[in-house]
């Protein structure tokens, strides 16, 4: 279980306690005045930027601090509302202890999170409409949106046609802590009687109108498992109340164990107590159903009604807490119609840095991820191998070990791209070397692995072994690249290896010293076909408070660990994602596609590479969570995202094993992992009919490799997620907004609900539309809107294709993804209530950037019922310098085969297909090809096939039916 004892609640983080009480006050008073005002006169508005300042007035003093506003508007449609303070900006402020720390509020979040969409508008304006005491922005495409920002006390009200749609500082939970200096108090006399009151006692009052006592007693340090926090800067928070007004749910704010919908943090019925917290952990055996933080950090959130979708991202690296409300209003009996509405109301609390929040307004959910994916960065797009079937434990003990499962893996005919090597391959824990006792031939294995395209991965994490004559370590202490402690001096904590220093990549010369680790001939026994895994990187320290560095610890450029902790993960990635690009001369001139997998994460680590939930268990609970859990990191802008097949802790039962490959399948990252103290479980081992099973559920995963492949290539170019929500896919049917054990594949229509639940053998699959739906394996044909049953025994996904959708499968079983490269295509065409279906491919050679200069195939296929025609159109930009050499390569790649599912009465009887094809900008003379017939019996569709009908996939073609 979770040691609770290790990591700190609200009332046990300061500033979080802190900011709690004010909210609590602030809400409690009926004459409470929130003490921030925009100054008129300071306002000025020039080419889609609103800058001003906003005053804190101090309680007591009356004495005013001076905030500095911008307010930018984006081409993109989104707002950025971003408060700084005067005195810290300009380094007017003193350090206590003598410290080295920057005195400014960190400013370089954006650096490592925000890539795009910052373009400002010209169309932005100012509105002479405004109502007095406000100053009034429309913007946004076709100047649909509104930013009306209250000058007293400070507020801004979002509006898309003319309705409200986000408020910041509606309650008056705006909070920046002020910079001042540390006043000692004399210790009170205790009076007479007077019981001593205990730690954690004190509250933040209202003594009157305008005084506030604050609990000062966390400001200037602060102790929790035996560290103390010397805090040279003083209080530093910043919070923000953001109210969503009619939206019922939110989503986002990953990552935690916990619905998808998320949850009320204030106490009561199946609630929780707790806010929502963002600090990037080691958290060992994580909890269900908790907000308890965990490895990565995405502070971007929406909220959802019936057909309008916005959302909010807080671009701060520091710890965060969210605390989330809802309010009902009660119908009005005087308005038809109009039934009651829920509000959600959010307060966000970050210990230090800026409040810098961009609003997205939609209305659809693709358009505010979309918006937020532009600014952070769309998903990679992976090698094909990546998205494919990966093996691990902790750990294979041997070089010779890898090379019996690989062959064990050919011998029961199962497909896997990837074997993966933990932490005991190395040579006592020093990362860069191999054990030579145990791994003395790492190229002979590579080698035999590659022979049938497959990869190995190899763990690297960040800490490095603190041990004499290990040529790493000394050049990471001789060139001064590893984090500082708190007095500027490099700091030693305990990982895996026992004493450790740990790279600071935060630094340009950290950075590039890491990328030259990597190359071929420095990384000996490493080849193209290997790849890196980053873990441990929040960063995991195994001494340190809540298991991670001291918060006082200093990086590159004096910036403390406080201000960066939760994009520290990221940098570590960035830097191998660099290394991975080139490892020789040659990768020099023709980079390859990194694969990196890491635990810890933040907005804009998406663009590096993959992610899995950590160390769960081998238990149904765990299967259950890791579908809402997976669908939130899809919903963040961070769709490449796994949890560990089977539980990493713990045996799993046989039925759990199965049923977790079953649902493992539809992860898009796709891995097997255990503990070193559990027994061996690859699929093999597990006996029939196990293994039979698992097997069928790998080559499902295989045969739709095409149809996962274009998933991700949308998922690069928009940000979309690749397994999908309810709500993302039907966003006006409020019954399906807090679905979240089933999922849509892409944009096949492809509906999934894998069993998660001990001895099930049924599901019911919520239909949120009238189309029809048929059983991916047998064309059961089923109906919505409601719920249908779906038979599950332990065999079977239930695994729905919703009407309307073409898809794409190579059928042929390999023993690897690299070996089906050239394999012939399937079109599955699913025909739905209007007779049409449409659906694409993208195809490039799944290891190279040549898809950036055209080398790539993306095809749209679309069947009318008007015409009884299937064609194939392009869909690929104008040709690139890679164009001809790709479709080249490709040109004996052909359709092997057509089904059409749901097919036409009036078929019946009929023989042949009339099949014409592009040859040369030319069209062919049209060909006879036959089809196959099958009637509709029980519940089962008619459908039909087209055999061979031997057309190129990368050409236009046209089958007629009629």
């Amino acid at each position: 279980m979770v040691k609770h004892e290790n990591f700190k609640t609200c009332a046990q983080s300061g500033f979080c306690k802190r900011n709690r009480a004010y909210g609590d006050t602030a809400l409690s008073s009926s004459n409470w005045a929130a003490p921030y005002s925009l100054d008129p006169a300071s306002v000025k508005f020039e080419k889609g930027i609103l800058t001003g300042t906003v005053s804190k007035t101090i309680a007591n003093t009356g004495e005013a601090v001076r905030l500095p506003l911008t307010v930018a508007f984006y081409e993109s449609g989104t707002a950025r509302v971003t408060i700084d303070e005067e005195r810290r900006q300009k380094g007017e402020i003193e350090l206590r202890h003598n410290s080295k720390a920057k005195k400014q509020r960190y400013n370089e979040a954006e650096k490592w999170a925000i890539v795009g969409g910052t373009t400002v508008s010209t169309g932005a304006a100012t509105s002479k409409a405004a109502e007095k005491g406000t100053t009034k922005i429309v913007y946004g495409p076709a100047s649909k949106f509104e930013a009306v920002i209250r000058h007293t006390p400070f507020g801004v009200e979002f509006k898309r046609d003319g309705e409200t749609q986000v408020k910041l500082n509606d309650r008056g939970l705006l909070n920046m802590e002020h910079w001042r200096p540390k006043v000692d108090k004399p210790a009170p006399e205790k009076k007479e009687g007077e019981e001593e009151k205990k730690e954690g006692e004190e509250a933040v009052v209202v003594e009157s109108d305008k005084e506030i006592a604050e609990d000062d007693g966390t400001w200037w340090d602060e102790s929790f498992g035996g560290n103390t926090d010397s805090k040279p800067r003083g209080p530093e928070a910043v919070a923000l109340d953001i109210e969503f007004p009619g939206y019922e749910h939110v989503y986002g704010a990953a990552e935690h164990a916990g619905p998808l919908s998320l949850k009320e943090t204030r106490g009561g019925d199946g609630k929780y107590s707790e806010p929502y917290r963002l600090y990037n952990s080691d958290v060992f055996e994580y909890e269900m159903d908790s907000p308890m933080t965990l490895y990565g950090a995405i502070p971007f959130m929406q909220a959802q009604k019936k057909d309008s979708t916005v959302g909010v991202f807080w671009l701060n690296a520091a710890e965060t807490w969210i605390d989330i409300t809802k309010t009902t209003t009660s119908a009005n009996p005087l308005s038809f119609g109009i039934g009651s509405s829920v509000t959600t109301q959010t307060h966000w609390i970050s210990e230090a840095g800026l409040l810098d929040v961009f609003v997205f307004l939609g209305p659809k959910p693709q358009d505010v991820i979309g918006a937020y994916t532009e600014l952070t960065g769309y998903t990679q797009l992976p090698q094909q191998f990546a998205i494919a079937y990966h093996q691990c434990r902790w750990n294979y003990v041997t070089d010779e070990d890898v090379r019996d499962v690989d062959r064990k893996f050919d011998k029961h005919r199962i497909p896997y791209d990837v074997i993966w090597l933990d932490i005991e391959y190395t040579e006592g824990k020093k990362y860069f070397t191999w054990d030579p006792m145990t791994f003395p031939d790492p190229l002979g294995m590579n080698k035999q692995l590659d022979e049938h395209e497959r990869k190995l991965v190899a763990i690297i994490d960040p800490h490095i072994k603190n041990k004499g004559n290990y040529p790493i370590v000394e050049e990471l202490k001789s060139k001064d690249l590893a984090v500082h402690n708190k007095d500027d001096n490099i700091y030693e904590g305990w990982c895996w290896p026992g004493s450790s220093y740990w790279i600071d990549c935060f630094s340009p010369k950290g950075r590039e010293w890491w990328k030259g680790l990597f190359r071929y001939d420095k990384f000996r026994g490493t080849m193209k076909n290997v790849f890196i895994w980053n873990d441990m990187n929040e960063p995991s320290v195994f001494n340190g408070p809540e298991t991670t560095m001291p918060k006082d610890n200093l990086h590159h450029d004096h910036w403390e660990h406080r201000d960066v902790h939760n994009i520290n993960g990221m940098t570590l990635v960035n830097a191998t994602f660099d290394a991975l690009l080139a490892r020789d001369k040659v990768e020099d001139k023709h980079h390859v596609r990194p694969f990196v997998l890491t635990r810890s994460f933040y907005s804009g680590s998406q663009r590096l590479g993959a992610m899995w939930t950590g160390d769960n268990q081998a238990a149904w609970p765990h299967l259950e969570a890791s579908i809402p859990m997976l669908l939130s990191m899809g919903v963040s802008g961070f769709p490449f995202a796994g949890a560990d097949v089977g539980g990493f802790f713990g045996n799993p039962s046989k039925e759990l094993l199965t049923r977790w490959y079953q649902a493992g399948a539809f992860y898009p990252f796709f891995r097997g992992h255990a503990h070193i103290d559990t027994r061996r479980r690859e699929p093999y081992l597990a006996g029939e009919p196990y293994t039979q099973i698992i097997t069928q559920a790998l080559r499902l995963r295989y045969a739709l490799l095409p149809a996962w492949y274009t998933a991700f290539h949308e998922a690069s170019v928009s940000g979309a997620p690749i397994i999908r929500p309810n709500y993302y896919v039907h966003p006006g049917d409020e019954k399906g907004f807090g679905i979240d054990d089933q999922f849509y594949l892409g944009s096949y229509g492809l509906l999934a609900k894998p069993v998660t639940k001990e001895g099930q053998e049924g599901q019911d699959i919520y239909l949120a539309d009238k189309e029809k739906y048929y059983d991916y394996f047998d064309f059961w044909t089923y109906e919505g809107p409601g719920t249908v049953n779906v038979a599950a025994p332990l065999d079977t996904i239930p695994f729905l294709m919703q009407g309307g959708h073409i898809i794409p499968r190579r059928d042929r079983p390999r023993r690897s993804s690299g070996l089906m490269r050239y394999d012939p295509f399937t079109l599955v065409v699913v025909l739905g209530n209007s007779g049409d279906a449409e659906g694409t491919l993208y195809l490039d050679d799944g290891e190279s950037f040549d898809f950036q200069e055209g080398g790539y195939i993306h095809r749209r296929f679309s069947y009318a019922s008007s015409t009884s025609t299937l064609m194939s159109e392009d869909l690929a930009a104008a040709a690139g310098k890679k164009t001809k050499e790709y479709l080249k390569q490709m040109e004996k790649v052909r359709v092997e085969k057509v089904i059409i599912v749901g097919a036409p009465a009036a078929w019946k009887g009929k023989g042949e297909v009339e099949v014409s094809e592009e040859q040369s900008g030319k069209i062919s003379a049209a060909r006879k090809v036959s089809l196959d017939w099958h009637d509709k019996e029980d519940g089962k569709a008619a459908w039909a096939v087209v055999r061979d009908p031997g057309v190129q996939i990368g050409s236009g073609w046209k089958i007629a039916f009629a």
